[in-house]
């Protein structure tokens, strides 16, 4: 079967640009949830039975037949907790970043570092469109149509060494552009990180656009990272460093609660948060509302086992979660 490219978008699931310029928020509950309510943001009461799982619709994994969300939502309704803890603070409070001119610092256990201009850090590789599923660990999901470069295609480029065992990312963090970073929320700046062959994965993304157009500042403008088959904080945003490195880097989640969030993050309903389960998760897509969006099955590495799994293979997925 085949899908549409982003670019052909009904009209009808894209909201125009002049209300998103606007900043029309929806106010639902939780836009003001302290940090550790936020992330514990899945209902405390029971659920109904979570539908059967969708297709995933593709056998290589970038595109997927399932409703897209719309640009409101995903642009309006996410996490980026350098411009507040709440749902809706980033795109209030995203306006003070200034995404260009940008550049990104690439260092560590490589031949080629330094510090890159972003077009040059891209350059000359190809934007690809791919529609991914996004999924928070609090329970919600999406899907986004990204525009972006293959990760791998641009590591390559520096040629990493031997030793160079992961891939260490970091956010900017600057207290005139990102006002929540004034509070203790966490240990700033926000880093993550990759084993190699994930991050060499051709699913790993570092995306640069949303719905054909530049990335929204509070969807992590101007670069980054989409890891779809984890959960969705694992998928760092607008990233000013790249670093090889032969340990385990220090992640930002991992650090602050390691007996909540593990350093893979894969996306497993086996395994329950320690405050609420992952075997189902509310779909914002279509024209759905947030508070009554259809539950579904959570699909072991999001739907993409395909693709990922033998990179885990004989790993214990409850030890290293």
């Amino acid at each position: 079967m085949k899908y549409p490219p982003p670019r052909d978008i009904p009209a009808s699931q894209i909201t125009p640009e002049a209300v998103y310029l606007a900043r029309r928020q929806w106010m639902g509950l939780g836009l003001a949830t302290p940090l550790l309510a936020l992330a514990g943001c899945a209902d405390a009461v029971e659920e109904p039975a979570p539908a059967a799982p969708r297709s995933t619709g593709s056998p290589d994994g970038f595109r997927t037949g399932e409703e897209l969300t719309t640009f409101q939502d995903a642009s309006t309704y996410n996490n980026f907790y350098e411009f507040g803890t709440g749902k809706g603070d980033p795109v209030r409070n995203a306006g003070t970043l200034k995404p260009s001119p940008w550049s990104v610092v690439v260092g560590g256990e490589a031949e080629i570092t330094g510090t890159f201009a972003l077009e040059d850090l891209l350059r000359p590789h190809a934007v690809q469109d791919r529609i991914y599923r996004l999924r928070c660990v609090e329970g919600w999901s999406m899907v986004i149509p990204w525009q972006g470069i293959a990760l791998a295609d641009v590591l390559r480029r520096f040629k990493p060494t031997s030793r160079a065992k992961y891939v260490a990312f970091t956010t900017l963090a600057d207290r005139a552009q990102m006002p929540g970073i004034r509070f203790p929320a966490l240990d700033w700046p926000y880093r993550e990180g990759l084993r190699m062959d994930e991050a060499m994965n051709p699913l790993s993304l570092l995306a640069t656009g949303m719905y054909g157009k530049p990335l929204p500042n509070q969807n992590g403008a101007p670069l980054r990272l989409v890891v779809p088959w984890k959960y969705g904080f694992k998928s760092i945003k607008s990233i000013v460093r790249i670093d090889f490195t032969e340990q385990m880097p220090v992640t930002s989640w991992n650090q602050s609660q390691p007996e909540e969030y593990g350093f893979y993050s894969n996306v497993n309903p086996a395994v329950d948060h320690p405050r609420w389960s992952q075997a189902s998760e509310r779909r914002i897509a279509g024209t759905a509302s947030k508070l009554f969006a259809e539950r579904i099955a959570t699909l072991p590495f999001n739907g993409y086992a395909d693709q990922v799994a033998s990179m885990y293979s004989g790993m214990d997925l409850r030890r290293w979660f």
